[in-house]
């Protein structure tokens, strides 16, 4: 009888503790325009090889408050097919949806045979606001960082490839943004009263997304954690983060055209093409 694969916790795990913003900076925009050209590239040649082989990707985006997760994912979705990739922006679940087990309503939007599927904010609001705010209880969120890593061995021994990215920023960039945000009136919606309350609780977010990565960042499934106080170097960053995990042990090479359609296109068409 085939047995699941084992769950291998990462050891050392990550940590926000080890993140140097110093070192997290492009010099300039055109360095920026330049690395942003050649990731979004290689990311789509990922999304056409996942296409073509049927596979399928999940890529998870956690992150404080402002921390640039929406401008990463535009970024990482500027260039695909639209058709092959979809974003599902996490908000809370509704009425339904707390009637049933707290995973379900992920497990309505995993991707298809050869696309990808991108969670804003995801199942790991179980062991994070969930946990803060108290709409979880002491023995259900701490029996969800299994469940968790049980949901991921599933879809990993399935065939799917999980990415998973923290974005991380200093409440001092999270409050210059904040103040942007509030003078911006395109801007504007994006601040919350549930935002402000968040940040009065950073010490107790932050022991919670340490617990996050002690028990869920696995040998399959790790964490990524993304220096985010500068947003050039974090998107690129994310995208070269995705495009390499997801590129490990896959020929990303375009497939080769079908004999037919080469006749057909001779024949038919007049056209010659050289293989």
């Amino acid at each position: 009888m085939h047995q699941p694969s084992p769950i291998v916790l990462q050891n050392p795990s990550p940590s926000l503790k080890n993140i140097d913003f110093d070192e997290s900076v492009l010099p300039d925009k055109d360095a920026y325009l330049k690395k942003l050209k050649k990731w979004q590239k290689k990311m789509l040649q990922v999304q056409q090889a996942y296409f073509h082989q049927n596979k399928r990707a999940i890529l998870v985006l956690e992150g404080w408050d402002a921390s640039g997760k929406g401008g990463a994912i535009r970024r990482v979705t500027e260039k695909l097919d639209p058709r092959g990739v979809t974003v599902h922006p996490i908000s809370a679940p509704s009425a339904e949806e707390q009637s049933k087990h707290y995973l379900h309503r992920f497990q309505a939007r995993l991707p298809e045979a050869g696309s990808i599927a991108i969670f804003d904010r995801s199942w790991y609001g179980r062991v994070l606001v969930e946990r803060i705010e108290g709409f979880a209880s002491k023995k259900e969120w701490q029996r969800a960082y299994q469940e968790i890593n049980e949901f991921e061995r599933s879809l990993i021994d399935d065939g799917a490839r999980i990415i998973k990215i923290f974005m991380h920023i200093t409440p001092e960039e999270q409050l210059k943004r904040f103040e942007e945000r509030l003078n911006n009136p395109v801007k504007r919606w994006k601040l919350t009263t549930e935002d402000i309350r968040n940040r009065q609780r950073w010490a107790e977010y932050e022991s919670a997304i340490e617990d996050m990565f002690t028990y869920t960042s696995t040998e399959a499934a790790p964490w990524h954690i993304i220096a985010g106080n500068h947003k050039w170097y974090a998107r690129i960053e994310v995208l070269k983060t995705i495009v390499e995990q997801l590129a490990e042990g896959i020929d990303t090479s375009p497939p080769p055209l079908d004999p037919n359609v080469i006749k057909e296109a001779y024949h038919s068409l007049g056209i010659e093409i050289e293989v």
